[in-house]
């Protein structure tokens, strides 16, 4: 081998490696992605089953960073937060770019917002604290929620445009199945969807659109892993 040939192979074989590494890195990053919605998820219910006086039917999650426990719903607040964002680089680092990632950083920014600016106590949660005036953290809870819900409702048309560009049917036609959920499910516990059975009906659906919200970022997030 000559001379040159050996720069050319060593030069190569550099490439290989450094390219390698771009392609872990962004695989670690997104697979924060895959983790988010299972472990909010999943401490968010364990919360609600087993916290004194709060009712799914009733009772938004966001409550639960009230209490004497209330910082173990903070906390997961922070942690999903700090994962989204984590999730949204590497599909920046994915895609090249786009606005899908920009909103998920946006969406990432609102759950640390919600961690820091407590929900009012309300419908009789936490037990025994009467609902008040409305604070001002109260309303910078309700204003990083809007803005975090529209920028991940966003995100869901922006990839399924995307998706549907490559010919991706499937995953068009579920973000936007996603994205339109989220947003009505939003819009009718924002509503307050009048009181009674239909309080309990508009609660349980913003429940289940969090759920699904999560649900796609994961699924989003195995998807971009596997196509890194």
């Amino acid at each position: 081998m000559t001379t040159a040939h050996a720069a050319a192979a060593r030069t190569g074989t550099g490439a290989a490696r450094a390219c390698d590494r771009e392609t872990s890195v962004t695989r670690s990053l997104l697979g924060y992605g895959v983790i988010a919605g299972p472990v909010y998820v999943g401490v968010s219910l364990t919360e609600a089953l087993t916290r004194d006086g709060f009712d799914l039917t009733r009772h938004a999650w966001s409550l639960l960073a009230n209490g004497d426990l209330g910082w173990i719903h903070i906390v997961n607040f922070v942690l999903a937060g700090a994962m989204t964002l984590t999730f949204a680089a590497g599909l920046r680092r994915a895609q090249g770019g786009g606005w899908a990632p920009r909103l998920l950083t946006v969406y990432g920014l609102s759950l640390l917002a919600a961690g820091a600016f407590r929900a009012d106590p309300a419908g009789g949660f936490p037990r025994g604290v009467p609902a008040g005036e409305v604070s001002w953290h109260g309303i910078a809870h309700l204003a990083s929620g809007g803005i975090g819900f529209a920028c991940l409702v966003a995100a869901c048309f922006v990839l399924a445009r995307r998706f549907a560009r490559r010919g991706r049917a499937a995953w068009a036609w579920g973000s936007r199945a996603t994205g339109a959920l989220f947003a009505a499910g939003f819009l009718a516990v924002a509503s307050g969807a009048g009181s009674g059975a239909g309080a309990a009906w508009a609660n349980l659906a913003f429940t289940g659109a969090v759920v699904l919200g999560w649900a796609w970022i994961s699924a989003v997030a195995v998807h971009a892993y596997r196509n890194a």
